[in-house]
């Protein structure tokens, strides 16, 4: 073999400057030993050199692409041909004005390119090589040969030989698979077998050869050398090559051909007046619509909830470990006096017994029932193999983008953790299905409250929504069933104060004198045989429980409310069971968007107990 010593000046014109970069390929079939040494030798010379590419070492031969200054690669190469190895290693050669490598690797590796199959082995027998020029004579006067691109597809998409059949892969690895589709009747034709530079077609050769191909040839060289010895008759298009340049010309010049950074598709300069040519995000090849992309993104969310649910997440035991923060009203006094004084509810002897049990921690550690806690502690409720009551986890993804998630919540079913529910929320049931985010509710609603929630996906974009529910910029609809008003009203605005503290049982009540202004608009909208009646309920502010405070106020309670019952009674605070109905539901929501910052709304479907008639 002699070396190959091409003239052709890429980008540059005129003869080979020492300013231009000498971009070299060469492979050689060869048994090495000793890669461990042949690497630190040749990794000193290039970085000493200022070379760029990759070599690669196997036990099977070498394999390099190197771009430099012309005394470098000469010395590279002076190098490599100095031992019997490599005496006659074959060179291909082209110039171009830029580096087209960023780094300088020489890798240890088990194959010169990735086959995977036994008994396939270049270093004791290839197919007969079909030197290009001959390959061209063939071409001019029609012999009836078959040109089979053993390149990816991707490759053969910038250009390829007139008539070529691509053996379509993907990867050199799928190769095998690839020939076993090939008609029966191409066995006995004679088939001539290219790929870049030739390194391919010596092992898809003897493969075929294997396999029951009877006459097979490969290109000597490639494309490339085809290039450089023919020029590009019978050739349409470019030639892929792995490095910044993407593509050459049959003159061996660099190309207005690009790469897909997303997706490292080829693309052509027509590939780069589509639309959908968006650098780096998308290409013709790579480009799907976006309403495509959200419906694949939902399909896959809902199957993720549904996995999360099933079963629900609190129903199987589990160790919580429930975080109490002490304040600084507590600092000095005992830890029986904060749990008390902090959770009344919870009574004195449970709090002693839950004590000496051992499960009040403080730094990993049990804290006696005496112990003096201060202001900032933050304790730990140890609870063990813990089952929380059972929730509808029914839950409906309204919309998705890039900041923000809107979902229908079902009832019952608490949005934060709280009391006795800590994985049966809808908070941690979204961070499960949307991992690695973490969705945070910019607000909330009662857990017997059916609607919409809006979360936002980041920290930023809660700092951006949550706000806008503290300042009272959100509106807010709602449809509430309640027993019929005993006034015949068709509007009214409800404007009494909320009270500030909670009463013994949790709730709200009225407090006209010190409680907080609350204002909420009421739309009678249908009145029913079972005497009751649908309100549409817009709330002007945002207090807690304030529209069922209202309803409850003016006489018309909300049906199925646990806390808020007719005849101004109070009942509890409790979630009530899965099947029954509290019937009060957030309908529509208007937000801000924190990207777009064009206001829109989300509307939830409307429960059954709109229209369903009730028994008396």
């Amino acid at each position: 073999m002699t070396t190959s010593t091409s003239q052709n000046t890429s980008s540059i014109d005129g003869p080979v400057s020492e300013a231009a970069i000498v971009n070299i390929a060469a492979y050689r079939f060869v048994t090495l030993d000793d890669l461990e040494r042949r690497r630190s030798e040749l990794r000193e010379l290039c970085e000493r050199e200022s070379l760029k590419g990759t070599i690669l070492l196997t036990p099977e031969g070498i394999n390099l692409f190197i771009a430099g200054r012309r005394t470098g690669v000469d010395r590279l190469l002076d190098f490599l041909k100095s031992q019997p190895e490599f005496a006659d290693l074959e060179v291909k050669e082209s110039l171009s004005a830029d580096q087209p490598f960023e780094r300088m690797l020489v890798k240890i590796k088990e194959e010169i390119i990735a086959f995977g199959v036994d008994g396939i082995d270049p270093r004791k027998r290839t197919s007969a090589k079909l030197p290009p020029k001959q390959l061209k004579e063939w071409l001019d006067v029609g012999k009836e040969v078959l040109l089979l691109d053993t390149r990816n597809d991707y490759e053969v998409r910038v250009g390829t030989f007139e008539k070529a059949v691509p053996i379509g892969v993907n990867h050199f690895r799928d190769f095998p698979t690839a020939v076993e589709n090939l008609p029966e009747e191409t066995r006995d034709k004679p088939i001539v077998m290219f790929c870049t530079g030739g390194i391919r077609c010596e092992k898809a050769g003897p493969f075929m050869e294997q396999a029951g191909f009877r006459e097979i040839y490969q290109l000597e060289g490639g494309i490339l050398k085809y290039f450089e010895d023919c020029g590009g008759d019978h050739y349409q298009g470019e030639c892929f090559v792995f490095d910044k340049r993407v593509a050459l010309d049959p003159n061996l010049q660099e190309t207005s051909t690009t790469q897909c950074y997303a997706c490292l598709a080829p693309l052509t300069p027509e590939d780069q007046q589509s639309p959908h040519y968006d650098p780096p995000h998308t290409c013709p090849h790579c480009y799907e619509d976006p309403e495509v992309i959200a419906q694949r993104q939902r399909e896959e969310r809902v199957r993720r909830l549904k996995e999360v649910v099933s079963p629900l997440p609190g129903s199987l035991p589990y160790d919580n470990f429930r975080p109490m923060n002490v304040p600084q009203q507590f600092d000095g006094l005992t830890l029986l006096e904060f749990l008390t004084g902090q959770h009344p509810h919870y009574g004195e002897e449970a709090w002693i017994e839950t004590c000496n049990a051992g499960r009040i921690r403080y730094r990993g550690r049990p804290m006696a029932a005496d112990t003096i806690v201060r202001g900032g502690y933050q304790l730990a409720h140890f609870q063990p193999a813990m089952t929380e009551p059972d929730v509808n986890a029914e839950i409906e993804i309204l919309h998705e983008d890039d900041d923000i998630v809107v979902v229908h919540k079902p009832a019952p079913l608490p949005i934060h953790p709280c009391g006795r529910f800590h994985r049966n929320t809808l908070e941690w049931i979204l961070n499960e299905a949307f991992q690695p985010l973490k969705l945070r509710p910019a607000h909330r609603l009662d857990a017997n409250t059916t609607g919409v929630v809006v979360f936002g996906k980041t920290r930023a974009v809660s700092r951006e929504l949550q706000p806008q529910f503290e300042q009272g910029t959100v509106k807010k609809t709602y449809l509430a069933r309640v027993h019929r008003p005993k006034e015949n009203w068709q509007q009214l605005t409800c404007d009494a104060r909320i009270s500030r503290e909670t009463t013994e049982c949790g709730g709200r009540e009225i407090d006209d004198e010190n409680g907080l202004q609350a204002i909420t608009h009421l739309t009678r909208l249908a009145d029913f045989e079972d005497g009751t009646t649908l309100l549409e309920v817009v709330p002007e502010t945002g207090r807690t429980n304030q529209i069922r405070v209202h309803l409850w106020h003016l006489g018309c309670p909300i049906l199925g409310d646990p806390l808020y019952l007719p005849q101004q009674e109070l009942g509890s605070t409790q979630t009530i069971p899965v099947g029954k109905q509290m019937c009060l539901h957030a309908s529509e929501l208007s937000i801000t968007h924190p990207t777009s910052k064009e206001v829109v709304s989300f509307v939830a479907p409307r429960p059954v107990w709109v229209e369903a008639t009730f028994s008396a």
